[in-house]
């Protein structure tokens, strides 16, 4: 079974930028569409940018501007930079294959947990 494994959160500042990372196991990475999802305490895990097999980017219209999703194929490797972040950033960030119905995926790894606070 693929494994994710993600890192780079933390606790920042509100107009603070973080890094996240997430490698993949496996040799399917290059030819499958990736994203990072999140989610918040008590809310369903959302889809927060996607990338394509291509280069096709797509991000959810509360990041837009301020998040940036890139992926490096000769290292099974998918990013998120995050800047000028908000409170409701906060939450728990995963990556995984980009999939049609978020809420039937059952394979995630950890998460990492990003918390924006003063």
């Amino acid at each position: 079974q693929v494994q994710f494994v993600e890192s780079g959160g933390g606790l920042v500042q509100p107009g603070g930028s973080l890094r996240l990372s997430c490698v993949a196991s496996g040799s399917f990475f290059n030819i499958y569409p990736m994203a990072w999802y999140r989610q918040a305490p008590g809310q369903q895990r959302e889809l927060v940018a996607s990338i394509g097999s291509g280069g096709t980017i797509n991000y959810a219209d509360s990041v837009k501007g301020r998040f940036t999703i890139s992926r490096d194929n000769t290292k099974n490797t998918l990013y998120l930079e995050m800047n000028s972040l908000r409170p409701e950033d906060t939450a728990v960030y995963y990556c995984n294959r980009k999939v049609a119905n978020v809420g039937r995926e059952k394979n995630w790894g950890q998460g990492t947990q990003v918390t924006v606070s003063s």
